[in-house]
């Protein structure tokens, strides 16, 4: 361990008894840490609780006590989706006291190298990818963070000749502090999280923390393509390793010949590595990439970056590359139905990433979007529902600016779907307006384009209700 006496004798608040929560309790109590697990939540709504019990870790359930956190406290840890406007977490910072999220104590206690993967749209099938590519290389790779094991849970078990790779979140880079990848990538920058975040400077800020404590040895993988990654560079004083999909790059990795953006062509292309010396090596033919869309040619060659910064060969990566067929809930293939093609791409939590997963098909679509309300207009994707799609469901919270945006767009099929007591039920419907919407040739969507708070505990819930409804039509 990096730093076995970093947390011993020091009392701890752990604030959220999540996942992440929970392994961090016993982490930091196993270095000999005091610690108190606290979670707003009443006691049965905490099923771990009786297990950190029976450690010895003090557990408070049912609300926040107003005497929780108090000067002799060394360190608050807290759930990365708890607001720092909660009243422990203020009064924490109004103390003086470190506030942190569990991706700052694996960062401390691992031995592995780490490499770290943050970015509006794109993270878990880019860090699924390199952990395949690394994996290929025979690299020992440990993949976790935001994609699935809490990182200080994977951090117990790594050693030096393992390789840490690990989606992190805004929210989870926000509260760190120390923490220095070896390998930092930012894949690109959107208009999300506002709600939590309260801006986009604080949003910008968070996500480029994960460059914050690089220095000489590290590397930054940076997307050439997106203004805010590239405002950065002047502060990244790592050794810069970008990628692109529509520029060629002096050194990085890029498609060759480049796309120009918002332009189709059916020219042949490569992913292609030129490295410092001015040698050009082809990786891939763009063909041969196993999951659609050009996003997911700059998530492949964001992966390539990576894995090449980290030591891999460059004739390990076709493989991966060609054989992955994408994460569940991201532009997912269903089922074909009436020769009507379904795809579940309920991760689309923005804009953004609705608009990329609309530019992946040539075919009509009929568009299946809407969630919870964080204050966004939806213009942004007026251009692209104009030329892609054919009609629009909308549902939840942001249904009428759904619709409204899909009215700008010229659309003449609009459905708004009731939001019902029953979030099921009303997904499912949505599903049955899709259908009777589309005709043999088109393709039915679901990229909501919001959060899935307002009606579903997560994307994955909405993901898979949309899956089920899909095989029930």
């Amino acid at each position: 361990m990096k730093h076995p006496e970093l947390y011993r004798g020091k009392e701890v608040i752990v604030l959220g008894l999540a996942k992440s929560g929970v392994q961090v309790a016993k982490v930091l109590h196993s270095f000999g840490a005091i610690v108190t697990a606290n979670d707003q939540k009443d006691r049965d709504q905490c099923p771990e609780a009786g297990e950190l019990e029976a450690l010895g870790i003090t557990v408070i359930c049912g609300g926040h006590p107003e005497n929780l956190v108090h000067p002799g406290i060394s360190l608050l840890v807290k759930n990365p989706g708890i607001p720092y406007k909660v009243q422990p977490v203020q009064k924490a910072l109004d103390l003086g006291i470190d506030v942190i999220t569990e991706v700052e104590v694996a960062y401390h206690i691992c031995d592995a190298p780490i490499i770290g993967i943050t970015g509006s749209n794109g993270k878990t099938t880019t860090t699924t990818w390199v952990g395949n590519m690394l994996e290929e290389a025979g690299m020992r790779p440990i993949v976790a963070g935001n994609i699935g094991t809490p990182l200080c849970e994977a951090a117990l078990g790594a050693d030096s000749g393992n390789c840490m790779v690990t989606e992190l979140s805004s929210f989870q880079l926000k509260g760190t502090r120390e923490f220095r990848p070896r390998i930092g990538c930012l894949l690109n920058v959107a208009e999300t999280h506002l709600d939590y975040h309260g801006d986009m400077e604080d949003y910008v800020a968070s996500k480029a923390k994960i460059f914050a404590n690089q220095g000489e040895g590290d590397t930054a993988v940076l997307n050439w393509d997106d203004s805010t990654c590239r405002k950065l560079v002047p502060y990244i004083k790592a050794k810069l390793l970008p990628f692109s999909t529509n520029e060629e790059l002096v050194e990085g990795v890029y498609v060759s010949p480049p796309y120009i953006p918002d332009v189709e062509d059916s020219l042949p292309r490569a992913i292609v590595y030129r490295d410092a010396h001015g040698q050009v090596t082809e990786i891939i033919p763009v063909e041969e990439v196993g999951i659609p869309g050009r996003f997911n040619i700059a998530n492949a060659a964001a992966a390539c970056a990576i894995s090449i910064a980290a030591g891999a060969p460059l004739d390990r990566l076709r493989g991966p590359l060609s054989s992955f067929r994408g994460v569940e809930h991201r532009l997912e293939y269903v089922m074909d139905r009436s020769d009507v093609a379904f795809y579940n791409n309920s991760k689309a939590t923005n804009s953004k990433a609705t608009a990329m997963a609309l530019a992946s098909f040539k075919r009509p679509i009929v568009l299946i979007a809407g969630g919870l309300d964080r204050g966004s207009d939806y213009t942004e994707l007026v251009p692209v529902l104009s030329e892609r799609v054919k009609a629009v469901v909308a549902l939840g919270q942001t249904a009428h600016k759904i619709a409204k945006a899909a009215e700008m767009a010229g659309l003449k099929q609009i459905v708004v779907v009731d939001n019902g007591e029953d979030a099921a039920e009303t997904l499912r419907a949505a599903v049955k307006e899709a259908a009777a919407a589309a005709s043999p040739g088109d393709i039915v969507l679901l990229s909501p384009a919001c959060a899935s708070w307002d009606m579903f505990a997560s994307y994955e819930v909405r993901g898979r209700i949309f899956k089920e409804a899909v095989h029930n039509l």
